[in-house]
């Protein structure tokens, strides 16, 4: 089987087309009980998930099981900026540095703008727009925004933009936003287009970030990774310490002992993992995210930073991942998107976590000491918090290497690294 055709049947039967309307697909008018069920973990009951891209580590609750009609409803139901803040004792939301994120996604996105300040809004965060300085919108080659051309593949992929760019303004609502707009076409991947066709635009939009003076970089994706995508020109585009790239870690759970995904997978990238967010009375707990991408990349040395006995789990490689936020869509976020939905609606995947994390590392102000994830690994005491229960594959299948890459335990384990934030002391 040639790479190609490895790499397309690396996705095969993982994306469903979703179904989507320019009006909302649902109200239900009891939304106070879904959000309890948010609360409880307990939504995908009844509820089913489908995912927006093939590239994107993004999962977006259903009407129903089985469905691929998004659950789309007149108010939020999802998780909100303040629960977040909640959940991972954040300052106010004034407190902190303003610093600058930039968020690769793909395609054109009408009425992203609006969009934005309709979540901020909903959520009290202060108004971020192009005219005031704090919004910037391009193409990944730096010039104007791509022009929508109202394709399906470009709707689903504005789903995963308006959850990267809300989930920034949860984490940090005084910071810049700056969407870098990659070809649609490069986030489907096919026979004739494999990842070695799409990454030359996604590596340049990152320059085009670099360039736009962020101090914290998110990407949303992973693409199946090989020998020469790994070491190549690419990748060298990430050699660029005092600068935070976050990588989702993947929604598949453990991808096994060979490879991961890229540019999670790099030794300057910090590769976040996912989480369930419980909200009990007592307050919030987190348990590793079933789905949560975890591996070993056996091209790669271990990430800058990352201890000797975490790297040793990979035979002295890179293992992931670094640190993890909330995820799991049964527990996921509320997104607001006129354009792919017509409301909002609720988010999940590694997609969610990568952002947030991003943007915390943006508003630590912090970014000149980074170099990859090297600085979770140094944090002082009690800047992140354990995640000790849950797992994202069978312990057997870890078993020959060693069952921390599968399983949550005390200290790092493969699907939540390090921990949850616990305010900005770990960043």
């Amino acid at each position: 089987m040639t790479q190609s055709a490895r790499e397309v049947t690396v996705f095969a039967g993982m994306v469903a087309a979703l179904v989507l309307s320019s009006s909302l697909v649902s109200v239900y008018p009891d939304t106070t009980a879904l959000h309890h069920q948010v609360q409880a973990g307990t939504l995908l009951q009844s509820h089913g998930v489908v995912a927006t891209c093939d590239v994107c580590n993004s999962e977006v609750v259903t009407v129903a099981q089985g469905s691929t009609t998004p659950l789309a409803t007149v108010v939020p139901v999802g998780y909100s900026a303040a629960e977040l803040a909640a959940a991972y004792h954040l300052p106010a939301a004034s407190a902190g540095t303003a610093g600058t994120v930039a968020l690769i996604d793909g395609g054109g996105y009408p009425g992203f703008e609006s969009d934005l300040a309709t979540y901020r809004s909903q959520f009290g965060l202060p108004p971020c727009k192009v005219a005031d300085g704090c919004l910037k919108v391009v193409d990944y080659k730096g010039g104007p925004p791509l022009h929508p051309d109202g394709t399906d593949q470009e709707k689903e992929l504005s789903l995963e933009t308006a959850l990267d760019a809300e989930m920034i303004s949860a984490a940090c609502p005084a910071c810049k936003i700056v969407l870098v707009q990659a070809p649609a076409e490069d986030f489907y991947l096919s026979a004739l287009h494999p990842s070695s066709a799409a990454v030359p635009s996604i590596a340049k939009a990152v320059d085009t970030a670099i360039r736009s003076g962020a101090s914290a970089v998110s990407m949303s994706f992973g693409y199946p990774s090989t020998k020469d995508i790994n070491t190549g020109a690419v990748s060298a585009v990430f050699s660029h310490p005092g600068i935070a790239f976050v990588a989702s870690s993947g929604d598949s759970g453990y991808h096994g002992n060979v490879h991961g995904y890229w540019p999670q997978n790099l030794p300057t990238v910090i590769s976040a993992g996912g989480t369930a967010l419980y909200q009990t009375s007592d307050g919030f707990v987190s348990n590793a995210w079933n789905q949560a991408g975890s591996a070993c990349e056996t091209d790669l040395p271990p990430a800058h930073g990352q201890p000797s006995a975490v790297a040793a789990l990979c035979s002295g490689h890179r293992a992931s991942s670094d640190v993890s936020a909330v995820s799991d869509p049964a527990t996921g976020v509320a997104v607001y998107d006129s354009y792919g939905i017509g409301g909002w609606y609720i988010a999940g995947g590694t997609s969610a976590a990568a952002p947030f994390i991003a943007a915390l590392y943006a508003r630590a102000g912090h970014t000149s000491r980074v170099d990859g994830p090297n600085t979770l690994y140094t944090a002082p005491d009690g800047a992140f918090t354990d995640v000790s229960l849950g797992q994202n594959g069978a312990a057997h299948s870890c078993q020959t290497i060693a069952p921390q890459l599968c399983v949550a335990g005390k200290g790092w384990d493969g699907p939540t690294g390090v921990g949850t934030p616990n305010g900005l002391a770990g960043f």
